[in-house]
């Protein structure tokens, strides 16, 4: 019994294949919320472009749309044993 509760101390809910697809989907999420801060003026008088640029309007929500994608798979993934 008491080895029984051992090996159940022992196994993972993911497989480490899964742990690392989920450390890079929170990578490409981490950028992409990265990408989209900053920018702007303090002065609400002021218009900045700064954001309405490629970065912010394209590529940041793609990378954070990426990344919960991978997220997505590396849980629904069945671990390998």
């Amino acid at each position: 019994m008491k080895e029984k509760n051992q090996n159940s101390q022992n196994e993972f809910l993911f497989g480490k294949r899964n742990y690392i697809i989920m450390l890079i989907g929170v990578v490409f999420i981490a950028v992409g919320f990265i990408l989209m801060a900053g920018g702007g003026s303090d002065d609400p008088n002021v218009f900045n472009e700064e954001i309405y640029n490629f970065q912010r309007i394209r590529l940041a929500p793609t990378l954070v749309l990426i990344g919960l994608a991978i997220e997505i798979y590396a849980i629904m993934a069945k671990s390998k044993k």
